[in-house]
């Protein structure tokens, strides 16, 4: 991601100047003389990457790797559960939010089109696949095979196709936060929905989405205002304190958007109420997290550019240290060893992340199909070829959130995974 690909997932389809040309050939004066030929436009330069994007993205992705890390610490450690639901509050909407900033533009011309298949749908077949076979190879059992039933971390890849195909929707309805909400507190009522497609988290999580696309850069410049910036210091502090609170009185699986209200065994006005609750939360939250990312470029910007390879790959550890035991370590359940564990899923993801990484699996991350696609002889009537790579890569990383909600099933659309998602 940190190199020149035409697979952007979180960038914005940014329209492509035309260099204005001179006539072909000389032209004559009133006189007959014969002017210079015009000179040849030159290449325009490729836009710049915006740190600051950069930067929310692998802190962000960071986040991801050690809630995932947090998540066998829960059921023994007070703090570890209250860091969890804090995460979980905020970490989600970002990641979500900026995707709908870089999907404004989305208008399903070929070109995006194309990227959108390359980009998401294609590694989501992939990591599906290849999730799922690594499931039974190394836990064992015979979970089925199934592209309509998303895998641990595969959900956002299919989440973000969805909702990158709605975006012109969103743009032509007067009230689009209002609806999306409206559509996320019905969804939540609604457990007839099932499991396909992971439909409720779409559903659910896509006011997030829909915010993003009414969003400008003056937006996000304005959280960086020091007065903004002074705020969100409560309110990280203030959010930490109760999500401590809260652990032993709120199932962190409402922060999930798997299931409905009823198939958690609450009142169905529960749904709406904490569709809200959580909506506000996450968008205060998410404000703040924001407001003190740098905006400049820092040792870690270029691996923002990365952040979908941490995601898709750091769910094999993350899965894999749980069945082979790795937490049954009793130095893990220590204040010592949850603040080492902590340490080695950044730590992890941040390697994940890194140029050699992503150049042994850009195939399967993103992989050049133009041999898949029709030559038009232009990119969408942007003057491009078909084969044409863009020059702005801002994917997303994912913004990630990986399985299912933990704990035994007790509903018939209840996830079979036993993990929360990123």
């Amino acid at each position: 991601m940190l190199h020149v690909r035409d697979h952007t997932v979180l960038t914005a389809d940014r329209p492509t100047p035309v260099p204005e040309t001179g006539a072909p050939g000389a032209e004559r004066g009133r006189a007959g003389r014969a002017r210079e030929p015009a000179a040849p436009p030159t290449a325009k330069p490729r836009a710049a990457r915006d740190p600051y994007f950069d930067n929310v993205k692998y802190l962000a992705i960071v986040l991801v790797a050690m809630g995932h890390a947090w998540t066998p610490l829960m059921d023994s450690s007070r703090a570890a559960s209250a860091l969890y639901m804090f995460v979980y509050t905020f970490h989600m909407p970002a990641f979500i939010v900026v995707a709908g900033y870089f999907s404004r533009s989305f208008t399903g011309r070929p070109d995006q089109l194309r990227r959108l298949v390359t980009g998401i749908g294609v590694p989501y077949l992939v990591f599906e696949v290849a999730y799922i076979a690594f499931h039974r190879q190394v836990h064992g059992g015979d979970h089925p095979w199934s592209l309509l039933d998303p895998y641990y971390v595969t959900w956002f890849l299919l989440a973000l196709f969805v909702w990158r195909l709605t975006a012109p929707f969103w743009r032509i309805i007067r009230y689009p936060v209002p609806v999306a909400l409206g559509i996320a507190a019905l969804a939540s009522v609604s457990p007839e929905l099932g499991d396909d497609f992971n439909i409720q988290r779409v559903l659910q999580f896509l006011p997030f989405f829909v915010l993003g696309l009414t969003l400008r850069r003056e937006h996000f410049e304005r959280l960086r205002r020091p007065d903004v910036r002074l705020m969100a210091v409560p309110a990280l502090v203030g959010g930490l304190l109760v999500a401590y609170w809260a652990v032993p009185r709120m199932s962190a699986r409402w922060f999930y958007r798997t299931n409905s209200a009823q198939e958690m065994g609450h009142l169905w006005w529960t749904g709406p109420a904490m569709t809200l609750a959580l909506f506000g939360a996450g968008l205060v939250l998410t404000a703040a997290f924001l407001a003190w990312v740098p905006a400049h470029a820092t040792w870690y910007t270029a691996l923002g550019a990365g952040t979908l390879y941490g995601y898709l790959l750091h769910g094999f550890l993350a899965k894999g240290s749980r069945w082979w035991g790795w937490y049954e370590a009793e130095w893990i359940s220590t204040p010592l060893g949850q603040v080492t564990v902590t340490a080695l899923a950044a730590a992890v993801v941040t390697v994940l992340c890194t140029a050699p990484v992503r150049r042994l699996f850009r195939p399967a991350v993103e992989p050049a199909m133009n041999w898949a696609f029709r030559s038009t002889g232009s990119d969408g009537g942007r003057g491009r070829p078909v084969g044409a790579h863009r020059g702005t890569d801002h994917r997303a990383t994912g913004a990630g959130t990986d399985g299912r909600p933990p704990g035994a099933a007790t509903a018939p659309a209840q996830r079979r995974d036993g993990d929360a998602p990123g």
